[in-house]
């Protein structure tokens, strides 16, 4: 990519976060941009989207913008970079951290920790929750938390087909010649209305007013939750880590991620076992031993309850 290529993609980047009011004076220098696209359907709603490499170790904390009562939607290192696109044939090789997506007020900042030659891309949409509020319309009561401004939310949903394949038609396919703005804005919605869909399969519960504390602690657990999913975690462990009692870490870690410890730690364990069969080609009883389970029969129970079918069946699939 030339320095005018660059010169460009800052430039597009700084005009697009000019217009929510957000200031990234010294963030840019510690990115090589890859691509990057972004729409304003102010004073309501914007989504960019993009791809690049980190070049330094460095922490951002994320600020306000514009958008009234602002909700921030991440759907973060979902997609792979453009290495097919001729636009962007420069892909990277460098690793990318796990993906997730993420719900938060804007009235909460997030801090960010970026490694130094990891490679990260992102779907992220901004949305007044008064907006968001009225296209819900009578579905709105079952997400009472995203509106109630006395309380501080968080919350991280696992990807599926549906979304992923959203993210994708709006990074990868070609931009269409006429109306852009308006098939962005509804891409945006479908995407929102995928990850909606999720959210209210979530057990109805009285929510806990997080501080950043708390979202500090149900992180730590859940990343030791990550590191070694051959093997769980005690209860015991993951309470010293989160530095609070039993049910506190439970309905926290619940509150945020939908779904209870132990139930979180099968989901991504059999994402994990779909991957190694889908890329790394093991095959079903290597896959199970290497996730952690003695008795095949079990695997392939639990492998069945997470990704909806038989791991031979699903290995079979990606076989050319």
């Amino acid at each position: 990519m030339s320095r005018q290529d660059d010169n460009n993609l800052n430039r597009d980047i700084r005009q697009f976060t000019n217009k929510l009011g957000v200031i990234l004076e010294d963030v840019l220098q510690h990115f090589q941009v890859i691509f990057f696209r972004g729409f304003t359907f102010l004073p309501d709603m914007a989504m960019h989207f993009g791809s690049f490499v980190v070049t330094d170790d460095f922490i951002r904390t994320t600020g306000q913008s514009d958008i009234s009562d602002g909700i921030g939607f991440i759907f973060h290192n979902i997609f792979e970079d453009f290495s097919h696109n001729r636009t962007y044939k420069r892909a990277t090789n460098n690793p990318m951290e796990p993906p997730y997506v993420r719900i938060f007020p804007y009235a909460i900042s997030q801090t960010l920790q970026f490694k130094k030659e990891t490679r990260v891309s992102h779907v992220s949409i901004s949305i007044s929750a008064s907006y968001l509020k009225n296209f819900l319309n009578e579905d709105a009561e079952h997400f009472a938390y995203l509106f109630d401004s006395a309380n501080n939310f968080w919350i991280e949903e696992l990807m599926n087909d549906d979304i992923l394949r959203t993210v994708n038609d709006i990074v990868k396919k070609e931009e269409p010649t006429a109306v852009k703005s308006f098939y962005y804005k509804m891409k945006a919605m479908e995407l929102l209305f995928y990850l909606f869909e999720r959210l209210k399969k979530r057990e109805s519960t009285t929510s806990l007013k997080l501080t950043a504390k708390d979202i500090q602690a149900v992180y730590r657990v859940r990343d030791k939750i990550v590191s070694s999913l051959s093997c769980p975690s005690s209860i015991a462990e993951l309470k010293q880590i989160a530095g609070m009692n039993e049910l506190k870490l439970r309905r926290l870690f619940r509150q945020v991620f939908g779904m209870g410890v132990y139930d979180y730690y099968q989901s991504l364990r059999m994402k994990e076992a779909a991957r190694l069969l889908r890329e790394d080609k093991l095959s079903v009883s290597e896959t199970g031993y290497q996730m952690g389970f003695e008795n095949l029969g079990h695997f392939t129970k639990v492998f069945e309850k997470h990704i909806g079918k038989k791991p031979k069946k699903y290995a079979q699939i990606f076989v050319r």
